[in-house]
């Protein structure tokens, strides 16, 4: 009598792209949080590939743009000193320039198109730790977080020229100008996320709030410290020495910090409010059972 035997079967381990079972009241062990942590890294870094892959296919626009910050800090050092011939030229060293160059062009654009992807994966993987009803803040984060990244992109993309222009003016007159293309476009990209994160602040602020962990009045009596900070981080965050780019990151953070203040005013006495109705409510009731 013979038996046949049926062919094993190999299963795809797909395991890494789950996110690991939620409870209800949101706890979870500290295996299954780097479970978690995982699976958001590993979704963002797939958003962050296919927009990577997607903005190749613009490379020559996305080349041309990113270079005219400094073609425009060029016209404006000329301007400022027409006595000055000197030119910026842009290199590309060995044999690989040109094919690193791509990647990392590619990478920027990734990164800020991406940003709705790993910003959602961020806040998922607070989520887990809430309670079910502060889960709604999530749209409200997702709303305010991606305009306000953008948004601080595009300054640090505007104002970039002027703090280009400022440093080309340290060049001795008549010296030509050679930039490096990968080093030049790392310095950009450092500018312009410096700029989209900082813009989160408000976001940051007002989620914490909403969460109970952070009170207005708390806010208030560190607000000359928190303006002070602000103006610390605009001069160690931005790449460049010019005070014209860190006071374009710093005034920006401080009118958002006292946005937020106001937010977190509101949203304190909105809350006291409540819990004020809920007491009187709960007295009525007890003397109504009475």
């Amino acid at each position: 009598m013979t038996t046949t035997t049926e062919p094993r079967k190999h299963k795809l381990n797909l395991g890494w792209l789950t996110p690991p079972p939620k409870t209800d009241d949101g706890t979870m062990a500290l295996v299954d949080h780097l479970k978690e942590f995982r699976y958001r890294v590993i979704i963002s870094a797939i958003g962050l590939v296919l927009m990577m892959a997607l903005s190749m296919v613009f490379y020559k626009y996305l080349f041309a743009f990113m270079l005219q910050p400094a073609f425009e800090a060029e016209h404006l050092y000329k301007a400022a000193h027409p006595e000055n011939a000197a030119n910026v030229s842009f290199t590309v060293n060995g044999i690989t320039g040109g094919f690193m160059l791509m990647l990392k062009i590619g990478g920027v654009a990734g990164v800020i198109l991406s940003c709705p992807i790993w910003l959602y994966q961020l806040w998922s993987f607070i989520v887990p730790g809430l309670l079910a009803q502060e889960k709604k803040y999530a749209v409200r984060f997702l709303g305010s977080a991606i305009p306000l990244f953008l948004a601080g992109v595009a300054l640090g993309y505007w104002i970039s020229p002027k703090g280009f222009a400022v440093l080309m003016s340290f060049n001795p007159a008549g010296v030509q100008n050679l930039n490096e293309l990968s080093e030049f476009l790392g310095f950009l990209m450092r500018m312009l996320l410096v700029f989209g994160l900082s813009f989160l602040l408000p976001v940051v602020i007002v989620a914490l709030n909403m969460l109970g962990v952070l009170k207005a009045a708390q806010l208030n009596r560190y607000r000359n410290l928190s303006i002070f900070g602000c103006f610390v981080f605009g001069a160690v965050a931005t790449p460049s020495v010019d005070p014209f780019s860190m006071l374009a990151l710093s005034f920006p953070m401080v009118a958002m910090f006292f946005i937020s203040l106001a937010i977190c005013s509101v949203n304190d006495r909105r809350r006291a409010e409540q819990s004020a109705n809920d007491d009187v409510v709960l007295d009525e009731s007890k003397i109504n059972v009475d």
